[in-house]
């Protein structure tokens, strides 16, 4: 289908379900709104179904790329009135398989040899099929059962075609839409194309898997498969099968005897720890993607498979989140505004009172009530209408943190709704920023800086004699005043100095303060013989630099 035919059958859906109905008419130019008013699509008479539904179906009649598009934007509560994102929660990546024959085709060209030769036996017939790729079982020359995806032929191309289109769409709305400077529908549409495209190459998705499998190895939380290397390419991934319960088959859990209070916790902690200790979580966690392990069912374990989409925090937007969530739980409002303010999610110019105030109105209502109780997407739509107010800015990096929390929640639901999300995760996050701010943390801080702090230092005077020579070139104003930049220099190099005696001062309280402690013994055990050199190297200097 050629770029043309493509738009002309996007057009034709979009008049098929009256989708102009949800056009910001009255904030579009005149001329636009005219052709508007005289489209052909009000020769249709409109569906008696509600906007969400018609545009739920119109994405799944446009196919598998706009699908996941709608998936995704399912979780942008502040792009979409609440009834039309609970709509596309409900869509389904499920679409007919390719012929096993193709993916045969595929696979030999991309490992170089024949299939009869690469696996002991192989299922033409596929196992699941999705919108990117889909999966066939197999066993290996050495007897392993493995699972086999390929990726769809000829997908590149279409995703392509539709990425040009959604950048139509997007630059007309950001265009002319007064609302989409701030909501940035180009920049949703480039995290889409990114994500979409990380999907596509199986040697990604792969290192992903790894990644996470190194991360949980012989945890008792979740199961991660293993990759076999030697048989993954851009567009086939061979790994380890598994067998366990869907999760979303509560009712083989409760046959298993499976804990299900437990299980929903652990889905809790696996999110947290995977957002906050590593830094890097699975973000497709929908119940497709979950299975349970019941060996044991007091202490189930949780297996994903699906590792396409993976999100990662920054550190500084890691440590606003956790003081941003711990904020909430001990309901100090006022924190929770200013820590969107410093972190710059929020104007400077917002008064933090008012913030303060819209921000307690939304969420109050939420509080020590159960989770059968309480929709966190409901909070979340409550909380971006409150910020929209206060000219939040749409935070790309976010968006699939609040899609995972979603499904989390989803998923808690389905198996104990008397779960309490807030109870759950507080212990582990206030555990957490205590290990940011300990002893330990500080050494590996030490140990990971001081190298280039003690390289960098002996440079500092003359990077600053520098920058104040490029000052006084660069302004009319500050060259006429050599003497008040001298004194500039004068004052910085005494801040150097105070800076040093002040830093030795809380390296010697600190550890006066460690030798007072019980566990010194455990600390010291936990410090290695490098660390100690850097940090007495680290003093050295700075006793000689304060002189």
């Amino acid at each position: 289908m050629t770029r043309l035919q493509r738009l002309f059958r996007i057009a034709w859906v979009f008049c098929r379900y009256r989708l102009d109905a949800l056009l910001p008419l009255t904030e579009l130019p005149m001329v636009i709104r005219l052709l508007l008013l005289l489209a052909p699509w009000h020769l249709f008479p409109q569906p008696k179904l509600d906007r969400g539904e018609r545009l739920r179906l119109a994405l799944q009649e446009l196919g598998p790329i706009f699908v996941k598009f709608g998936q995704i934007l399912s979780t942008r509560r502040d792009l979409l009135p609440d009834d039309m994102a609970e709509s596309l929660r409900h869509l389904q990546d499920r679409v007919p398989p390719f012929p096993g024959t193709q993916a045969k085709t595929i696979i030999e060209k991309s490992l170089g040899a024949p299939v009869t030769e690469l696996f002991q036996a192989f299922e033409t017939d596929a196992m699941a099929s999705a919108s990117v790729a889909q999966v066939h079982a197999a066993i290996m020359k050495d007897g392993r059962s493995v699972v086999v995806k390929v990726v769809r032929p000829g997908i590149e191309r279409v995703i392509r075609q539709d990425i040009a289109l959604m950048y139509l769409m997007a630059n007309g709305l950001q265009r002319y839409w007064s609302e989409g400077p701030r909501l940035r529908p180009v920049e949703v549409v480039q995290d889409y194309e990114t994500t979409i495209f990380d999907e596509l190459d199986m040697q990604r998705e792969a290192a992903n898997a790894s990644q996470l499998r190194r991360n949980f190895e012989n945890s008792n939380l979740i199961y991660i498969p293993d990759i076999d290397w030697d048989f993954t390419t851009p567009k086939v991934l061979v790994m380890e099968r598994i067998s366990g319960i869907p999760i979303a088959d509560v009712d083989a859990l409760r046959a298993a005897g499976v804990d299900l209070k437990v299980l929903a916790e652990k889905g809790v902690e696996i999110f947290f720890t995977q957002v906050f200790r590593d830094s890097f979580f699975h973000a497709d966690m929908h119940p497709g993607n979950i299975f349970v392990d019941a060996t044991n069912p007091a202490d189930p374990r949780y297996i994903a498979i699906d590792f396409g989409i993976v999100g990662t925090l920054a550190p500084e937007d890691q440590s606003y989140l956790a003081r941003n969530l711990l904020a909430f739980f001990r309901r100090d409002y006022r924190q929770v505004a200013v820590l969107h303010i410093q972190s710059g999610w929020v104007p400077s110019h917002i008064r933090v009172n008012e913030f303060e105030a819209s921000i307690r109105t939304a969420c109050e209502p939420i509080f020590e009530r159960p989770l059968r109780d309480i929709s966190f997407g409901h909070f979340l739509l409550r909380l971006f209408q409150t910020a929209r107010r206060f000219e939040m800015e749409v935070q790309p990096q976010l968006v699939l943190l609040q899609k995972t929390l979603l499904n989390v929640e989803g998923l808690g639901r389905q198996l104990y709704p008397d779960l309490d999300l807030w109870t759950t995760a507080q212990p582990f996050l206030e555990k957490w920023m205590r290990r940011r701010i300990g002893p330990a943390h500080l050494f590996q801080t030490l140990q990971s800086h001081l190298p280039s702090w003690i390289e960098q230092s002996p440079d500092m005077p003359q990077l600053v004699h520098d920058a104040l020579v490029q000052l006084r070139g660069s302004s009319p104003v500050i060259a006429e005043n050599v003497g008040t930049l001298e004194q500039i220099r004068q004052q910085q190099a005494r801040a150097d100095r105070r800076w040093r005696q002040l830093l030795v001062a809380g390296v010697l309280g600190a550890a006066a303060w460690l030798s007072t402690r019980e566990d010194l013994p455990a600390l010291a055990a936990d410090v290695t013989p490098v660390t100690w050199g850097l940090m007495a190297a680290a003093m050295f200097f700075l006793l000689r630099s304060t002189r």
